[in-house]
């Protein structure tokens, strides 16, 4: 992985308070050339510092006003063919694999009760899949950031 300075730092963080930036913009706001500016943005693309750009549009605008985050139980020897079966349902919006008692945390995008119902109801259907629990996101309290992070700087700080 790269290896942020204090140069990355402040442009990711420029990203952050103004993600429409040209390159023109981020130079002159960070007192830096246009020509530096474009070979750290490269650099960093390349190093895959950003996350995928189709995270920032809201699936509610999209017709799917309800999140759920739902636990999954599996056979941990089907845990690859799960997860294929799993990417083919265009609700989940995302996936983790878990410690603890659940092995996956997918969060799911939907129209209402009953898509949520009928989304459950495709992912019990996985083979493999032992039992899932859900819960319905009454609201987005901290979306997802990362700008507290950089103005720490790269390094994890002592509690």
């Amino acid at each position: 992985m790269h290896h942020l300075d204090r140069v990355d730092l402040e442009l990711l963080t420029a990203l952050c308070a103004n993600p429409d930036s040209t390159y023109v913009g981020l130079a002159h706001t960070l007192g830096l050339s246009r020509n530096t500016v474009q070979a750290r943005m490269t650099r960093l693309e390349e190093s895959k510092v950003f996350l995928e750009f189709d995270r920032r549009i809201s699936a509610a605008v999209l017709g799917y006003p309800l999140t759920a985050f739902i636990e999954v139980y599996i056979a941990q020897k089907r845990a690859a063919e799960i997860i294929a079966e799993l990417v083919l349902i265009p609700e989940i919006v995302q996936a983790h694999g878990m410690s603890g008692a659940a092995d996956l945390l997918v969060r799911v995008a939907c129209a209402d009760a009953e898509d949520l119902f009928r989304i459950d109801r495709t992912i019990l259907a996985c083979d493999g899949v032992e039992r899932t629990e859900t819960s319905l996101a009454m609201g987005e309290l901290i979306p997802y950031r990362v700008t507290p992070l950089l103005e720490r700087g790269t390094q994890p700080k002592p509690a």
